[in-house]
Formats: C-alpha cells, sequence, structure tokens
C-alpha cells in the first residue's frame, strides 16, 4: 500500500507530508481546491508524464516522493532485484521535476530511468479517472484479465510453452532448408574440391616437417664436407688421434722410470682416445645420413609447394587444409542425408503445431465460458451503478491458426454500449466521464478476487450520480477496500461516509509567502469528518440538520 507521500512545491502544493492508512480512504473537498493536483503530484512519483508546468512558480524544482509497504513476494520487487536494486524493506519513489522541464527519477535512492520508474508505479498503483488510459481500459490486457478471472493462467502457460516448441522446430526447420539449398547449389563444386584434397591427402604438422627436410637437404653438400674435414682432423696421419696416440706411446714408457708419477695423466689421456674414436665414429654417421639422392629434395619440394598453393587456393593455413577437406566431406554428407533429416524435421514442427493447436483450441474454449460469466458479473453490478441500460461483453475474436502467436488463437477486448441498440464499442470509445470511472468499478468489483495492484485510485467515480446509486458506488469500494487500499476522490456524502479514513484537501494563505495560495491536505477526526460529511449535504451553509445527517449516515456505515 501507499504509506506516505511526500510533496515539495508541485504547483500549489508548498509542503506536504501525508500519511496514508489500508482499506478505504475518502478525498474531498470543495471544487478547485486542489485534488487533482495532489493526484497529478501521484502520477509523478509512479512515471507519469512530466511537465514543468507542475513547478511551484516561487522554485526552480520540484519533488514527489511515495513510499510503498508492500509484501515480501510483490512482484516489484522482483523488479527492482532483475535491475540490481536494493529491494528490502520499503519501496522509495521519487521524482524530481525542473522548471526547465528536466526531470529525475529514484527509487530507493539511487537514480533509475523513468521507463523503469513506470514499470515499477503500474505495479503498486492504478489510477482510475475520466482521462485514464491504462490499466483495465487498456485492450493490450484484456485478455490476461480474463484468464485470470477465469482461473486459466495454467492453461495459458502451457501455451506459451508449447508455441516456443513450435518456434524452435520452424527455426531448426528452416536453418536446415537453408543449408540443404545452399549445399545441393554448391554440390559440384564440393565433390571437386574434396576429391582434390582427398588425392593431395594433407596432414596437420606436415608443412613443418618438409621445409626443415628441405632446408637440410639444400644445404647438406656444404655440410657433409665440413663433416669430413672434422674427420679428416680427427682420424689422419697428422689428426688429433695419431697425435694423442704417439703421446700415449711415449708416455707409457717414460712411466716405467718414474714410478707412477704418470698414471693419472695416461688414464686421462686414454679417456681421451675413447671419447675422439667415439667422435669420429659419430662424425662418419651423421655424414652418411646427410647423403641423400637430389630426387628426394625435388619429391619433398614438389610436395610442399603444392601443399603451399592449395592453401592459397582455399585462403587457409596449411595445417587446416585436413579439417577443411573433413568439413567438406560433411557437408556432401548433409546432402546426401539431408533429405532424410528433412523429413524429420517437418514432422518434428507439424507434431509442435498440433500439440500448440489442440492446447490453444481448449484454451479458447475455456475463454469463451469464461467471458460469459465474466459479462453476468459486470451486468449484475452495472443496475445499481444506474447502467441498468448499458452493456458490457467481453468480445473474443478468433485468428486464423497461422496467425495464432505465444497467447493462443484468440483476440480479447472489453466491449461496451450504453444505450439499448447502440453498437458495441472500446471501454475508453464510448462511455463519458462518469459512465467510464463506473464502468471500470464494476470491472474492478467482478474481477477483485483475481488481485490487482496494492493501491486503487478512484478520481470521481460517483461523477453524475446521487442518491442510491452514490450509495451502491460507495457499497462496492468498501468492498474492494477489503482486499486493497483504496483512495476515492469524491463529492458523494455516501461514498464518503463508506471511507475509514478521511483527507479534506483545502486552499489556504501563506502569510509568510505573500499571500500565495496553497493546497493543503488535513486528516480528519471523527468530529471534523462529521462536519465535512455535514458541508457536503447542505453546501456552504451547514445546519443543525445536516449534521445529524451526517452522524446518521456515518453511524450506519460504522
Amino acid at each position: 500500500m501507499l504509506a506516505t507521500l511526500s510533496i515539495r512545491d508541485i504547483v500549489l502544493i508548498d509542503r506536504l507530508e501525508l500519511a496514508l492508512a489500508p482499506h478505504l480512504c475518502a478525498l474531498t473537498g470543495e471544487t478547485g481546491a486542489g485534488k487533482s493536483i495532489l493526484l497529478d503530484a501521484l502520477g509523478l512519483a509512479i512515471g507519469g508524464r512530466g511537465d514543468a508546468g507542475l513547478v511551484s512558480q516561487s522554485a526552480e524544482q520540484g519533488s514527489v516522493t511515495a513510499v510503498f509497504d508492500v509484501a515480501a513476494n510483490h512482484p516489484a520487487r522482483t523488479v527492482l532485484s532483475e535491475n540490481g536494486l536494493d529491494s528490502e524493506g520499503d519501496l522509495i519513489l521519487r521524482r524530481v521535476q525542473s522548471k526547465d522541464g528536466r526531470t529525475r527519477a529514484f527509487v530507493n535512492d539511487q537514480p533509475v530511468s523513468i521507463g523503469l520508474l513506470r514499470q515499477l508505479g503500474d505495479l503498486l498503483v492504478e489510477i482510475h479517472g475520466q482521462h485514464d488510459e491504462r490499466g483495465l481500459l487498456d485492450a493490450s490486457g484484456h485478455r490476461t484479465l480474463l484468464d485470470l478471472f477465469g482461473g486459466l493462467e495454467g492453461q495459458a502457460g502451457t501455451v506459451r510453452k508449447l508455441w516456443a516448441e513450435v518456434a524452435q522446430a520452424r527455426d531448426a526447420l528452416a536453418t536446415h532448408q537453408a543449408m540443404l539449398a545452399r549445399a545441393q547449389a554448391e554440390q559440384d563444386y564440393l565433390r571437386h574440391v574434396t576429391s582434390e584434397l582427398d588425392e593431395l591427402a594433407p596432414e596437420e604438422g606436415e608443412e613443418t616437417k618438409l621445409a626443415e627436410a628441405r632446408i637440410l637437404m639444400m644445404h647438406s653438400e656444404k655440410i657433409a664436407a665440413d663433416l669430413i674435414e672434422a674427420q679428416d682432423a680427427l682420424s689422419s696421419n697428422n689428426g688429433l688421434e695419431a697425435r694423442l696416440a704417439t703421446a700415449m706411446r711415449r708416455m707409457a714408457r717414460a712411466a716405467e722410470q718414474v714410478g707412477g708419477r704418470l698414471d693419472a695423466a695416461i688414464a686421462a689421456l686414454d679417456r681421451t682416445l675413447v671419447e675422439a674414436a667415439d667422435a669420429r665414429d659419430e662424425l662418419e654417421r651423421a655424414t652418411r645420413s646427410l647423403e641423400f639422392d637430389p630426387q628426394s629434395l625435388e619429391k619433398a619440394e614438389t610436395r610442399l609447394f603444392a601443399l603451399r598453393a592449395a592453401a592459397r587456393k582455399h585462403n587457409v593455413p596449411v595445417d587446416q587444409l585436413a579439417a577443411l577437406a573433413e568439413k567438406y566431406r560433411g557437408q556432401l554428407a548433409d546432402i546426401e542425408g539431408g533429405e532424410l533429416k528433412l523429413e524429420k524435421l517437418k514432422a518434428a514442427a507439424d507434431a509442435a503445431r498440433s500439440a500448440f493447436l489442440a492446447a490453444a483450441e481448449d484454451l479458447s474454449k475455456r475463454r469463451q465460458k469464461a467471458a460469459a460469466k465474466l459479462d453476468q458479473h459486470v451486468m449484475a453490478e452495472l443496475k445499481p451503478l444506474k447502467l441498468d441500460k448499458a452493456t458490457f461483453k467481453t468480445a473474443i475474436e478468433r485468428v486464423e491458426p497461422d496467425n495464432a502467436g505465444p497467447d493462443g488463437l484468440d483476440r480479447v477486448s472489453f466491449l461496451i454500449s450504453t444505450n439499448p441498440g447502440a453498437p458495441l464499442g472500446a471501454l475508453i470509445k464510448i462511455a463519458s466521464g462518469g459512465e467510464l470511472s463506473r464502468f471500470v468499478l464494476a470491472l474492478k468489483v467482478a474481477l477483485a478476487s483475481q488481485g490487482s495492484a496494492p493501491t486503487l485510485i478512484f478520481d470521481e467515480v460517483d461523477s453524475g450520480v446521487g442518491g442510491a446509486v452514490a450509495e451502491a458506488v460507495g457499497l462496492r469500494l468498501a468492498e474492494l477496500s477489503k482486499s486493497a487500499q483504496i483512495l476515492v476522490v469524491t463529492h458523494s456524502p455516501q461514498v464518503a461516509a463508506r471511507a475509514q479514513y478521511h483527507l479534506r484537501i483545502s486552499k489556504s494563505e501563506l502569510k509568510a509567502k505573500g499571500a500565495r495560495v496553497a493546497t493543503r491536505v488535513d486528516s480528519l477526526d471523527a468530529t471534523e469528518r462529521r462536519e465535512e460529511i455535514a458541508r457536503m449535504l447542505a453546501g456552504a451553509t451547514v445546519t443543525d440538520e445536516a449534521r445529524a445527517a451526517a452522524a446518521k449516515l456515518i453511524g450506519s456505515h460504522a
């Protein structure tokens, strides 16, 4: 519910702190006192259209803050969480309107877009008045309201799920058809290219191996010459091994005469001879390995150039040629097996559509029954609201199966006719201001069990009626207030007497500000409430008889 409303410098409201209560609250006051200003200010706080003209002449900006106390599972809290906003405690909606036309929005003291503010406002407050074009008057929401009334949310959810499956099956079919068409158009090309690549038989990493082998073979002659020279340096008559052997023999002869002093040197030299021999053997093996047939170089170069030519042709690295060949083979396989897969996808799409249409058809029949029941409920409410000549009808227009959507086969709209024989038309187009408010009230009563925004505001729902009709309006508002907070702007004492709380709106002079007129709102106690209702009964001059009638009127509803 709306717990508090704070207004600063909005039109004639200088400063207002308004505490509100649950159930039914009446807002009364003389014409021109500022009741519409109060509603305009609240509308600004919940995302209504901004207007620089709302700012008081004596200020550069005005602001409105609305604090809501709502249940922990209220949808508004989900919206806050989805947008990364604090969802604990009270919900505080604030709007700042500048005189230059700029406007800013805040939720729980965090800046937000006007769109998000409006989304939250729609979940928290419904304002029903002569110029209201949202809520029950918005035909786009009538199907949802009918489903709620008929308890059809489960079936409607199933239809939406089946529609999603239809869309998914259609997408899969269309994607495969497009792929198959492209593949068939390229079939000859794919066969030719696949044949070429299969004949080439590229392997991953082959380019690197061939390039390294080619470089080695191209330089092998010079490398072999260097290795031969190294062998000569080791093993020729004047090579290292010969000189080491000579040194070894001389040291061996001398060792016999020095008593072991050369043993370590001889051992080291012996090891050197062994290592030199090993080195010579390795050089010989390396030299033999570098021997090559010129045809091998030509073969490697031919293979390498063929791989690189194919890579340039297909605009891929050489290492991806094998994967490309596999891809083309897969596309050819898809063509060969594509028709079978196409038939399976068609069957799946047909099955999904049949399941959807069956569920949608069942939902449509249930909607027809719910519509007839809703019409009875609303028509029963119209007579006591002095709309006994009016007709209400929930119109359900069937669409062709090919034009169906996630909500099924039906377009739903609430239509009325205010005079016998007159054609039915949309609520907003047919009903006059007072009639419109009463139609909305009748609808709200019929739909009351299905819930709504926690705060409902009716602006002059009793316009143009009095007596028993006003009493009927008050009774229905009181019934609605058992499940929601109701604020009603009224000129009817019968409606005001039904309220649990009473706010009086009036004008007064602000002496401290140059005798400027300002709107004020007072919460009335029992005595003040009786006096206000007496004024509504008697007019400018309140008599004792009017006070007695007011007390009786209030007492009859206590």
